[in-house]
């Protein structure tokens, strides 16, 4: 049960970190400092770390990578339609 409650609690907080970012690049509408090869790498080890907690049923990793990949979604889909603009 602790070491559930931890799973969770790490989770929670790895993923809540994202949300900034997100905020920030969606108000400012600036992704000069987003790498296209740091978002789809991340993107694809959560995806792994996602299926890899479904294989162990195991909810903790389930949760949080699934809200990590649909925060991670909104990053890519803004670096590619912000980063257009600075292209002309």
């Amino acid at each position: 049960m602790l070491f559930t409650f931890i799973g969770f609690a790490a989770g929670a907080l790895t993923t809540l970190a994202f949300l900034p970012q997100v905020l920030h690049t969606y108000r400012s509408k600036s992704v000069e400092g987003l790498s296209y090869t740091t978002l789809i790498t991340f993107s694809v080890g959560v995806l792994l770390w996602f299926i890899y907690g479904v294989y162990l049923h195991s909810w903790p990793m389930i949760l949080a990578n699934g809200l990590t990949l649909v925060l991670q979604l909104p990053l890519l889909l803004m670096k590619v339609r912000y980063g257009r603009r600075g292209q002309a």
